[in-house]
């Protein structure tokens, strides 16, 4: 893929993602692929795009009071060390050409990519789930007194998918503190997300940089296409049906990783 043909990229999978929401690892890597980039290539440098193109949103989140930080930590707690560990056991440069290391990443993006679209299809379910758990325990529910534990442990799941696939750490995370965390409101569940989201795909991008797996001038041109495409499919996003663009956009996705999970 050309310069040109990147920045295009970007801005596509950037207005994806300002008109839906979602979509920017889950959209990027596969067309990284499909572009003829390596998958640890594809995910390093995924990682390092959704670290940046993130951080705006944490600004944002931050300045609106809609992160809780206590969540944040519990769920870093968990993600952190994963992502760590991962990357200085796994992502080694003596891997780069085995068989077995790209089939381990381009079926982790695979299942990430089902889950994905499976959370996206099913979110009326999920919010449903969400409401039933609200009701049965609204008198015992507190934001800052989350369960501990199991933030940890799906800081450690998230830690292992976002690391493996750079999929994970948006409609996935964002669903699945939905269900853990209840009693957060929208707006807090989003602003969470991201706040997690950014240093773990910053550190996760980190350590394939260390490792030679990833290209800092195919970074540069998504970045260029993305800013522009986030900032038109955010304008546009009051204007167009949002429910029916992400249910299309999830079973593109549940389409795209039965057919990485399958070939």
């Amino acid at each position: 893929m050309n310069f040109i043909e990147l920045v295009f990229t970007g801005l596509g999978v950037g207005f994806a993602v300002g008109l839906t929401g979602i979509g920017g690892g889950s959209l990027m890597t596969p067309i990284l692929l499909a572009g003829g980039y390596s998958p640890p290539v594809a995910i390093g440098t995924d990682l390092l795009f959704a670290a940046f193109t993130k951080t705006g949103g944490l600004i944002a989140h931050q300045r609106q009071g809609s992160i809780n930080w206590c969540v944040v930590r519990w769920l870093a707690a968990g993600s952190i060390p994963t992502s760590l560990i991962i990357n200085f056991l796994l992502v080694d440069g003596a891997f780069h050409s085995e068989y077995w290391y790209e089939a381990l990443l381009r079926c982790s993006l695979g299942i990430m990519l089902l889950i994905t679209g499976i959370t996206v299809v099913g979110k009326k379910y999920i919010l449903k789930l969400r409401q039933n758990s609200l009701a049965q325990q609204k008198n015992n529910l507190d934001e800052n007194k989350p369960n501990k534990l199991i933030l940890w442990i799906l800081g450690i799941l998230l830690g292992t998918a976002v690391t493996l696939s750079s999929v994970g750490a948006g409609a996935f995370g964002a669903a699945a503190l939905m269900l853990v965390v209840p009693s957060l409101k929208a707006a807090r569940i989003v602003g969470t997300d991201i706040a997690h989201a950014v240093p773990l795909t910053l550190l996760g991008g980190l350590g394939y940089l260390y490792h030679g797996l990833v290209d800092l001038s195919l970074l540069g041109a998504l970045l260029c296409g993305s800013f522009p495409g986030i900032t038109l499919g955010s304008m546009l996003s009051q204007k167009l049906p949002e429910e029916k663009l992400q249910l299309l956009l999830g079973c593109l996705l549940i389409f795209l990783g039965l057919r990485l999970t399958i070939a």
